[in-house]
């Protein structure tokens, strides 16, 4: 991990200057920065932070509001198919992180730096994202809790192989998509499906759970599936309170390889808006892959031959999930670099540049940052829209401590890089 003093401005590109007298050398396509993609990553992490609001338990006691009911069900997974805008937030990432991918190769190109130590960058950075989601995620556990179904891990088990995509032709990445989307499926598909009157709750689901999965989609049904069995032998390999059978959840560790697709897409889709076509038509390139994404994934879907479940990754939720942050991107580039309305875009620039920092402090001071406002400010005035409402309060209020607090990092010019 790094703490750097970085330039603010988004845009400034970097460039050689030969010294005056010095032959002339051809100039190294620059770097650019997209602003769009620091405010989409901004903008998804301050959704992503807005959890410790509890705004979902808040709307579920006003059952009487429509409004209410919709706020419980969007901001919040759902139960196991289907989505919700809640579900968007880590592809979102995970799509992004491909986005930055050829940014960043293409910066440290222009600094000369060798394949070996773009290489070792990469597997340092890989190992550290998967350590640090394994820190977060055994906070206030007797032990370390070693699992690798956060976007931290998922994103570090998958980075190494994203890096060394990012140096091929975009057909190879496309290719390497598709056989990491097929193989998913296949894994599963062939994994056998568990004998008829399996007791599924000696796996943590109910037999009368209203989501399971019948048929041919039984295969991707809630911890009876082939990724769960791979984590029954997997995660019991490390040392536990207690053997693991299930997670309550339905997550994976193996969420990883179709994971890794969707980045392939941000990859993809990176090259293209660092590729020399017009913006209109980079634009016209987003909006159509993020359109054909959404339909094929749908269509999978519909026509039964993979279902959309975000907890396990299918690979018809990659390919979904992958259209619907392609459109998101082309929305923002649409408005911030090519419109240039950007006026609006700071409190979530602030957030987007420092990313890493505010995902840690959500996890380690979130607690904290709710007691001292209770010591210092009283139940009284976080009280004060009504007791049922608290937890929005002191929720918010932490957010904007951490806000402020990135935003003295910012004006400082210091950053936080893996």
């Amino acid at each position: 991990m790094e703490l750097t003093q970085a330039p603010v401005a988004p845009l400034q590109s970097s460039r050689r200057v030969a010294p005056a007298g010095a032959p002339a050398t051809p100039a190294l396509e620059p770097a650019r920065r997209l602003a769009s993609l620091d405010v989409f990553r901004g903008l998804t992490m301050l959704f992503m932070a807005s959890e410790i609001m509890r705004i979902p338990t808040v709307a579920k006691q006003f059952a009487e509001s429509r409004i209410a009911q919709r706020l419980a069900v969007g901001l919040d997974h759902v139960p196991w198919t289907g989505f919700v805008p809640w579900d968007l937030i880590q592809p979102s990432f995970m799509f992004m992180v491909g986005v930055a991918l050829p940014f960043s190769v293409a910066s440290r190109r222009a600094r000369d730096e060798p394949f070996a130590a773009q290489l070792g960058h990469a597997i340092r950075r890989a190992l550290i994202l998967v350590l640090l989601g394994i820190f977060l995620r055994s906070q206030g556990r007797p032990q370390t809790y070693f699992t690798f179904e956060d976007v931290l891990t998922q994103i570090g088990l998958g980075y190494v192989f994203l890096f060394l995509l990012a140096h091929a032709r975009p057909r190879t990445q496309w290719a390497a998509a598709g056989v990491v989307l097929v193989g998913t499926w296949l894994a599963f598909v062939l994994y056998p499906l568990p004998p008829v009157g399996f007791d599924t709750a000696l796996v943590g689901v109910p037999v009368d759970w209203p989501h399971h999965l019948y048929g041919f989609a039984a295969h991707w049904d809630k911890n009876t599936n082939f990724a769960n069995r791979a984590d029954q032998w997997f995660l019991n390999l490390f040392p536990r309170e207690h053997p693991f059978v299930f997670n309550r959840g339905g997550y994976t560790t193996l969420n990883f390889v179709p994971s890794l697709a969707t980045m392939i897409f941000g990859l993809l889709a990176g090259g293209l808006l660092r590729g020399p076509a017009s913006d209109r038509e980079k634009l016209r390139a987003l909006l159509g892959y993020g359109a054909a994404g959404i339909a094929l994934g749908a269509a999978l879907h519909l026509a039964g031959i993979c279902p959309l479940v975000k907890r396990i990754w299918t690979p018809s939720w990659a390919i979904f999930s992958a259209g619907c942050a392609a459109l998101f991107l082309a929305l923002f580039y649409w408005i911030i670099d090519m419109r240039g309305w950007r006026r609006w875009t700071f409190p979530f620039l602030v957030v987007g540049m420092n990313s890493i920092a505010m995902y840690v402090l959500v996890h380690i001071g979130e607690d904290y940052a709710a007691e001292a406002l209770h010591t210092h400010l009283g139940k009284g005035a976080l009280q004060g829209f009504g007791a049922a409402y608290e937890p929005i309060v002191v929720g918010g209020a932490s957010l904007l401590i951490f806000w402020l607090m990135l935003y003295w990092m910012y004006r400082r010019k210091i950053f936080i890089r893996i």
